[in-house]
This record gives structure tokens, sequence and C-alpha cells, in this order.
């Protein structure tokens, strides 16, 4: 697999980074489309930093959050497993070559004939959180290993309430379900939950914790179901990892500390890519607006991508850039300029900067790597930016 990555990734010489190759290719002079970089190291320092911190979890990365090709290829060479929500999702990661046993489709409100299509493909582990999705596995994948999906939201997330739309109240509406399960003759193995994406309280891994082990124990006895598998899901940041594992960590130590037997799993996405990636887009349109139209005259600047491309961020996933502009890091290394972002009406984005900039010049903005490429579009004929992937010789 390594001699099929390194047919799309560029090895840095020594002394070169993620910064060089942006800028050279930025100030080329031929450039004028906006571009990402993608640092492979990152992807593999975020890996290693996830097994160190958390080593009873195994990952399953979230293919939804970055379906890139290398990036699939990368993570199945590190020995991450995956997170598939669809037919589409499964069949690009065992293209792969990766086998089954090593997905998840955890997706509790599957279409039928993706059912029956993991059933066919070998893989087994699904979640469910209805009477509904229990029907139509009994029907397409009746020897499928069930994982039921609890509620389990974070007080603080970037996209918060996930439980609006999956799992089952753990205290009030589990059991019953696990009991409709095993009367089906279904083989459920486990329990999962998802505080959030991008959450924020790292509590809340506690609480859903408690609760998982409490159904577990529940099970046992009620049943005599032992399950196997315990997936703590995704909301994974980088800026609160180190409390979050502590968190975590003492958990499992409390609730399951003698289960030698239990599979730990997570779904993290954010986590590992959005680091990876730099966009750099190009100031392609200038206008002033007169004081009568907002609070005091400004400049206006357009660049050449938008919120429906790689800054769907914004609005779907409720993302905050910070955007840098080229020319400031040969000035003032350390200056960033903040700003909002407005999308205008030909849906490209509006920058409202403090500094004055042209026609030309470039506004880089750094980990974009999450929820960004998967959903970006060509609508009004704009390609998605082009992604320049490299590696540093050392990390290779």
């Amino acid at each position: 697999m390594k001699s099929e990555i390194k047919e799309m990734v560029s090895i840095l010489k020594e002394g070169v980074d993620a910064r060089d190759v942006l800028k050279g290719i930025a100030l080329s002079g031929s450039q004028e489309e906006a571009f990402f970089v993608m640092d492979v190291g990152e992807i593999i320092k975020q890996y290693e930093t996830w097994t160190k911190m958390l080593p009873r979890v195994k990952p399953f990365y979230a293919v939804k959050c970055n379906d890139s090709q290398v990036v699939l290829q990368i993570m199945a060479a590190l020995g991450a497993n995956f997170d598939c929500a669809s037919k589409g999702e499964i069949n690009k990661v065992l293209d792969l070559g990766v086998t089954a046993d090593r997905i998840i489709f955890a997706n509790p409100a599957k279409i039928r004939s993706h059912i029956s299509y993991a059933a066919k493909a070998g893989v087994d582990m699904v979640t469910f959180d209805s009477i509904s999705e229990l029907n139509k596995i009994k029907e397409f994948h009746p020897n499928a290993k069930l994982v039921l999906r609890i509620a389990a939201d974070s007080y603080d997330s970037q996209c918060p309430a996930m439980s609006l739309k999956f799992g089952v109240d753990p205290e009030k509406e589990a059991y019953p379900l696990l009991k409709e399960a095993v009367a089906m003759g279904l083989n459920v193995v486990g329990i999962s939950f998802h505080v959030g994406s991008g959450c924020r309280e790292v509590e809340a891994f506690g609480r859903a914790l408690a609760f998982a082990a409490g159904l577990f124990i529940r099970a046992q006895d009620g049943l005599g179901l032992r399950m196997s598998i315990l997936d703590i899901g995704g909301g994974f940041q980088m800026n609160n990892f180190e409390k979050t594992c502590a968190t975590i960590n003492r958990a499992l130590g409390e609730y399951f500390e003698d289960d030698l037997e239990l599979e730990i799993i997570a779904e993290p996405g954010r986590f590992m890519v959005a680091s990876a990636y730099t966009l750099a887009t190009q100031v392609c349109y200038v206008s002033k607006i007169h004081s009568m139209r907002v609070n005091s005259n400004q400049t206006m600047l357009y660049i050449n991508d938008g919120v429906y491309g790689s800054f769907n961020c914004l609005l779907f996933d409720h993302a905050s850039v910070t955007p840098i502009p080229l020319k400031v890091i040969h000035e003032v290394a350390q200056n960033v300029y903040r700003t909002n972002f407005i999308p205008s009406k030909m849906n490209l984005l509006i920058a409202l900067l403090k500094r004055c900039l042209n026609i030309g010049d470039w506004i880089l903005f750094e980990s974009m790597g999450a929820y960004t490429i998967p959903t970006s579009t060509n609508f009004n004929g704009f390609a998605p930016p082009k992604i320049h992937h490299i590696c540093d010789f050392n990390n290779w």
C-alpha cells in the first residue's frame, strides 16, 4: 500500500516543510485557483498520539469526515479500522483491500439495500436504535453483530444535539430494546454512543460510559447477554484531547477495569485529519462599501472558494476559521488577523479584513481537513480545490 500512496504523495527534502510548499505554489505566478496542501506527517502524528493516550481504544476512522483516497490509504496502513455510514463508504474502504471485519456500519438509519450489501460483503458489525431498524436487520442481515446506540449528548459541542437524531434513552428505552432484539433471535454484541462532534465538555464521556456500564450489567443479569463491544463514538478535539483522554481512561478504569475480553472502539474523524490540511485562497475581487450600507466605509474582499466549496463547514459543521494573509507571514510572522466571513449573493465568501489586501493576494486557512472536502460541490462550475499531498522524508 505504501507504494500506491507514494504515487500521490511528494516526499520533501530535508529542511523543507508544508509552509514552504504552500508558499512556493501560491507565489509561482501561475496559480490562481484555491488549493490545499495536505501533510501526511500530521495524520501520522495524530494517530500516534491517539495510541499513546488511549491505548485501550481502537480507532475506527469516520470516513464521512474526509473520504480522500490518500487519507483512507494512510489510515489503513497505520492500522486503523473504519466507521462507514453507507454502501458507498463501505465499498470505498473494501476497495483498498481492507477486510470486512475492520468496518462498523455505524448508521442507525440504514437503507435496506445497503444492509443487504453489507451482509453480502461480510460487514457484520452494525448499529441500531429502534424496532424498525431491528426489523430491517432481521430481514436483510439476520447474522449481524448488533451494537445498540444510546443517547449521550454533551452540554457543549461544535455540532450539538446528536441525540435528537440517533440514540435511545439509556435509562428508559435501552433495556426494552435489548430485550426485543434478543426475543427476535438477533445477536447483540455491544453498546455505542456519540457525545457530539467537536465535543468541548469532556465530562460527557464520563456520563455516557456510566450509562453504558449500567446497561452491560443489566443485560448480563436480566437477559444473560454478555456483550463484548463498547463503542465510545466520536467528538474528539485537539485542544482538549489530553483532558478528554484522562476522563475516558478514568471512567474505563472505574467501570470496565476487570473486563479483559471487552473490545473498546471509537470513531474519530476530525482529530485525525483536521490539522493535516491548509487551504490557500486568492483574493479575486475587491469592492468598496459605502458607510450608508454598513456602519462605516469598508473594503469587501471576495476569495476564490466559498460555502459551496471548502467553506461549507461554516454552515454545516458550525466551524470557525482564521484567515492568515500570506504576505503578512513575510512581514510579521506572528501577526494573525481575525475576521468573520459572510456568504455573498454569488455564494462565494466575503471577507472584511482589517488589513488592506489586493487582487492576487493569498489568504491561508489552517486545520481545514475535517468536513470540507467530502461536501464540496462544483456549483457555478467551480471545481473543488486541488490537493497537494506531501510528507517529510523522516515520517515516510
